[in-house]
């Protein structure tokens, strides 16, 4: 089983749900309607990697996120995530109406910082996200923007499924998405207002 960090500790996740289109300007910038209800769906623990890749049998597209670690039903820590998703595919598969899964939840598709634990408090407008690519800035955001926030996404997944401790959501990305290149310098970072809470780094391969 695949293994996230927290405070120096490998823990195992069962699940990881992502939730799409939650920020308007990303909806825009791929031509998406933006949805009546929350898009759910589900990667695998086989997904999780420490390691970018630029290739996994097709091109792949990086998606930064706000990633949450769950204990005891709550969001209890956070982690800077990359969602990778094989887009062409995705396309393909959306146009016929049928799941994403084949596009979002291979091997390596999910890719995680180490997590910090934080307050509840602490996950409001003030927590948010920046993603640089070769020292350019590519994606930023925060909660504020997000369409649904972290309560209540929380509280969506638990009318239907059960959360178990270090079950992963993976909150949705902001506008920026685009080709992962291999050899291109990926830094993520996490802050609470002013302060910055991660930074990770990664070199895709």
């Amino acid at each position: 089983m695949k293994t996230v960090i927290l405070e120096n500790q490998n823990i195992i996740p069962s699940k990881i749900i992502c939730i799409g289109r939650n920020y308007v300007e990303h909806i825009t910038e791929l031509g998406n309607e933006i949805p009546d209800e929350m898009v759910i769906f589900n990667k695998p623990n086989s997904a999780i990697s420490t390691e970018l890749s630029s290739h996994f049998q097709e091109q792949l597209h990086y998606e930064g996120e706000l990633c949450f670690l769950v204990k005891d039903s709550k969001f209890s820590a956070v982690a800077f995530g990359l969602d990778l998703t094989k887009r062409d595919l995705q396309g393909k598969l959306k146009a016929k109406g049928l799941p994403w899964e084949r596009a979002k939840a291979f091997n390596g598709a999910a890719v995680f910082s180490e997590f910090v634990k934080i307050e509840a408090c602490d996950i409001n407008e003030r927590l948010s996200l920046e993603l640089t690519i070769d020292e350019k800035v590519v994606q930023s955001g925060n909660v504020g923007l997000m369409m649904y926030k972290p309560a209540e996404i929380l509280a969506e997944l638990q009318t239907y499924t059960t959360l178990n401790d270090n079950d992963i959501v993976m909150t949705g990305t902001p506008k920026g998405v685009g080709i992962i290149n291999e050899g291109a310098h990926f830094k993520g970072r996490v802050f609470i207002g002013e302060k910055e809470l991660i930074s990770t780094y990664w070199i895709a391969n």
